[in-house]
């Protein structure tokens, strides 16, 4: 019995070997795909996440030949579904979307979630950068953002926010923004920004911030009035929106971004050949005109260039959680 112990594991040592070897890893890129891609989206249909998700989806389709499909995976701020990238077969056929939340918050402020953001996944490319934007439903009395933190202070606690799930980047900015401003608002947890922007159409809450692309609809049509933009400057469809710094509070910084990654030992070839591709669905210009209607931002880069940015945005909202005093089991 030891024997057959000790021959099967040096059976399966070797065949570690070999499908970690550059040879097997080359072998494995260029018949890859073969078969449809999974692009797992960490949060619910109909936010932002899953609004450039599917818009790279569509193109990337076209470029690998084999189709590329959006499974939303929402819950928990984003973990949910991170984690189940970061658990797939590294072989390329389970790639997912990586958020400021995904990547960014929710390290900072969970101490303890079913994933690693650093050491589980394998850094795709940056795709998209978004201005976030602070609404509030149209029947709240104030027009201004200084007209909103005078009611929030005139009535602690009556003034309700909604968020992609605790943790997430709208609930750490708008609590970032609270300890700034020295108000509280009382914060409602969603499973996504779908649902959350749902129940601040229809009054059952009166605030959120979320990344501009799945707020500007409800925006146009008169249902949510933006009082502040999270971002480096003003949005362009949103010119007489002013930015949190000439709102005199630059500590909120700039808006979010959407990543491609791919659970930790995916073969470089394939990733480079993931890379590839996301760079030129990001060129095509059906896709720019796309991204420009929601005031995007193409953001291609390096797998390491955005391993940089994960490391920033975790640092980031590290000191952010830090000034709030929030930190989550």
């Amino acid at each position: 019995m030891a024997i057959r112990r000790t021959v099967l594991s040096s059976l399966l040592a070797g065949a570690a070997a070999i499908s970690l070897s550059p040879a097997f890893a080359a072998n494995a890129a260029a018949d890859y795909p073969s078969r449809p891609i999974r692009l797992v989206v960490p949060f619910g249909a109909g936010g932002s996440t899953d609004m450039v998700a599917r818009l790279l989806a569509e193109k990337m389709s076209q470029i690998l030949g084999k189709s590329v499909v959006v499974d939303n995976k929402g819950g928990a701020g984003g973990s949910i579904g991170a984690s189940e990238i970061a658990k797939a077969a590294p072989d390329g056929y389970t790639i997912g979307m990586a958020t400021v939340s995904t990547h960014g918050s929710n390290p900072a402020i969970f101490r303890k979630l079913p994933y690693d953001a650093i050491k589980d996944f394998a850094p795709i490319t940056n795709v998209m950068s978004v201005p976030s934007v602070f609404v509030v439903n149209s029947s709240v009395p104030a027009k201004t953002m200084k007209e909103f933190i005078a009611l929030a202070k005139a009535h602690p606690d009556k003034y309700t926010f909604a968020s992609p799930g605790t943790g997430s980047l709208g609930h750490a900015n708008i609590e970032n923004f609270m300890n700034l401003a020295g108000i509280q608002l009382l914060h409602i947890p969603y499973k996504g920004a779908g649902q959350a922007i749902t129940d601040a159409l229809g009054g059952q809450v009166n605030a959120m911030t979320d990344n501009l692309p799945s707020t500007l609809p409800h925006i146009r049509d008169g249902k949510l009035r933006p009082l502040a933009v999270l971002a480096l400057k003003r949005a362009e469809v949103l010119p007489d929106v002013p930015t949190y710094a000439e709102l005199g509070y630059p500590q909120m910084g700039d808006g979010g971004w959407f990543g491609l990654v791919a659970p930790a030992g995916t073969p470089r070839p394939i990733i480079d050949k993931l890379n590839a591709a996301a760079h030129k669905a990001m060129a095509m210009p059906d896709y720019l005109e796309k991204q420009k209607s929601i005031s995007g931002e193409s953001m291609g880069n390096t797998p390491e260039e955005f391993a940089k940015q994960i490391k920033v945005a975790i640092e980031r909202y590290t000191a952010v959680a830090k000034r709030a005093n929030i930190k989550l089991d």
